[in-house]
C-alpha cells in the first residue's frame, strides 16, 4: 500500500511539471501540443504493441475517442496559451474553473439534475478567478484564455466519463493521442497562417524538453496511476488529484520566482480556489462514510 501511494504522489507531481514544461518550451501552443500528443501517441503504440495490451477497435469508437482526443488537445492549446500569456500560477488556477463548468454543463448533456452543493461549491472558485481577473489586469489575456482551456477539458471529461464505462482507459489514451495529433495535423496550415513561426521543427532543446513532457508526464504519469490502482481506489486518486495545482504552484514558485508577480488579490483568490477544493473533499469523504454505514 506504502509503494502504491509512493507512485500516486509522484504521478501528481508529474503533472505538475506539465505547466514547468509549457514554460520552458519556447515553441508556439499549438505546436508544443501537437509534438506532445504525437510523441506520447507513438510511444504508447510501442508500450501497448510490446505489452501485447493494444486492443483495436470499431471505427465509429474510435471517431468518438479521436473527437475526446481533440477536445484534449484544444484544451492543452489553451492552457499552455494561457501560461505563456501570464505564467504558470495563473494557468493552473484557471484549470480549477472545471469543476465549476462540469457542474453546470455535465446535467444538461446528461439530462440530470443540477447539485446545489457542487454549484455553491464551484461558486466560491468562480469568484476566486473573478477576484483575481479584477485585480490583475496585466494577466486578463492569460486569464481568458485560461477560462476556455477550464471549459473545454469540461467538455472533455464529460466524454470521457462516457467512454471509461465501455473500453480500458490505456485502450482510451492511445487512440486519443493518435486522434487528437491527427486532428491538429489537419488544423495545424490554419493555424501556422494566423500564428506563423520561423520552423516548425523543434530546436535541440525543445526537442529534449518534449520527450520528458511525453515520456514522463504523459507515459510515466499514466502507468504509474496504472499500477497504483491496483492498491488504491479511483476515489482516493481523484481526491489526491485535487493537489496537483497546489504542486504546479509550488514548482513555478521554486523554478521562477513567481511569488514575485503575484499579488495579495492573486493569494486571496487562491485561498477561495483551496477552500472550495477542501469542502468539496470534506463532503465526498463524508458521503462515503455514510455510504459504508448503509452498506454495514
Amino acid at each position: 500500500m506504502r509503494k502504491a501511494f509512493i507512485q500516486l504522489h509522484i504521478a501528481i507531481l508529474l503533472a505538475g511539471f506539465t505547466g514547468v514544461f509549457g514554460k520552458l518550451i519556447t515553441l508556439n501552443e499549438g505546436l508544443l501540443v501537437w509534438y506532445r500528443m504525437l510523441i506520447s501517441g507513438i510511444l504508447l503504440l510501442l508500450i501497448l504493441g510490446i505489452s501485447g495490451k493494444l486492443k483495436a477497435v470499431s471505427a465509429p469508437d474510435f471517431k468518438r475517442i479521436a473527437f475526446s482526443g481533440f477536445l484534449l488537445g484544444m484544451h492543452w492549446i489553451f492552457f499552455y496559451g494561457s501560461i505563456k500569456y501570464s505564467n504558470i500560477s495563473v494557468g493552473v488556477v484557471c484549470f480549477s474553473l472545471s469543476g465549476f463548468f462540469t457542474s453546470i454543463l455535465a446535467p444538461i448533456i446528461n439530462k440530470k439534475k443540477f447539485a446545489i452543493s457542487e454549484l455553491l461549491l464551484s461558486g466560491l472558485t468562480l469568484l476566486g478567478i473573478v477576484l483575481i481577473f479584477s485585480f490583475d489586469s496585466q494577466y486578463r489575456t492569460g486569464i481568458i484564455l485560461g477560462v476556455i482551456s477550464a471549459l473545454l477539458v469540461a467538455f472533455y471529461t464529460i466524454a470521457n466519463e462516457r467512454l471509461a464505462h465501455i473500453h480500458k482507459s490505456e485502450t482510451i489514451i492511445v487512440y486519443q493521442m493518435i486522434g487528437g495529433s491527427t486532428a491538429l495535423a489537419i488544423l495545424m496550415p490554419v493555424y501556422l497562417h494566423f500564428f506563423p513561426v520561423n520552423s516548425i521543427l523543434p530546436s535541440l532543446s525543445n526537442f529534449g524538453y518534449l520527450i520528458l513532457l511525453s515520456l514522463f508526464c504523459t507515459v510515466l504519469l499514466y502507468t504509474l496511476l496504472t499500477q497504483a490502482l491496483k492498491n488504491i481506489s479511483a476515489f482516493t486518486i481523484n481526491l489526491s488529484f485535487n493537489l496537483e495545482p497546489v504542486y504546479t504552484i509550488a514548482l513555478a514558485i521554486f523554478i521562477y520566482k513567481e511569488n514575485r508577480e503575484l499579488t495579495a488579490p492573486f493569494y486571496i483568490g487562491l485561498c477561495l480556489i483551496i477552500l472550495s477544493v477542501v469542502l468539496q473533499m470534506v463532503k465526498v469523504m463524508w458521503q462515503n462514510k455514510r455510504a459504508k454505514a448503509v452498506l454495514i
